[in-house]
């Protein structure tokens, strides 16, 4: 039995490297200011899942204006601490942006209401660099989307992240924190 469940290990990690998959616990922080969260979803089929780490507004002015922490015009890391991470065992089609399967940071350009997703193909970067840049670097990028951007019925004071079947082979990525609530629909391939 011994034998047998190191050999499952082995093999777990075999596939998990061939396939590129990322360990999220890698990805995981003792921040209890902002703990882990993850959001998963079987679509057609195929498993996606996002980990992130789940800030709360703490009073804070977080999206848009004048004295936001996250300033218009900016990439915000969709989180805190590492990269938000999506794995998807499918392809998918993001509102038109081709993503194949595989593992992905996910940022976000906030341009002033007209908030762009960003697939980064980079994994297990801090989200922002030591001056507060940003760690999504253009030549890393698969490409972007827009987001449908409204504003929750009420103010949300933790980061939420969701995954959710739409119907067949569709879903939806939905970002609620704050003042703001934004998504975009995909397909899965």
């Amino acid at each position: 039995m011994k034998q047998f469940v190191t050999c499952a290990a082995v093999a777990g990690m075999i596939l998990g490297a061939a396939f590129g998959q990322i360990e999220k616990s890698k990805l995981m922080t003792k921040n209890a200011q902002s703990p882990g969260a993850e959001t998963s979803a079987t679509i057609g089929g195929k498993q996606l899942w996002i980990y992130y780490h789940a800030p709360s507004v703490k009073g804070r002015h977080v999206f848009g204006g004048e004295g936001a922490l996250q300033p218009d015009d900016s990439i915000w890391r969709a989180g805190a601490d590492y990269a938000t991470v999506l794995h998807t065992s499918a392809d998918l089609d993001i509102r038109g942006l081709a993503v194949p399967a595989g593992d992905y940071s996910l940022y976000i350009f906030l341009d002033k209401g007209k908030w762009q997703l960003i697939v980064n193909k980079k994994t297990g970067q801090w989200g922002i660099k030591q001056d507060g840049s940003t760690t999504d670097e253009p030549a890393d990028e698969l490409g972007r989307t827009a987001l449908t951007v409204a504003k929750p019925p009420s103010p949300v004071e933790t980061l939420k992240i969701a995954l959710s079947s739409t119907g067949g082979n569709k879903g939806k990525l939905q970002i609620d924190w704050e003042n703001v609530s934004a998504s975009v629909p995909f397909t899965v391939k």
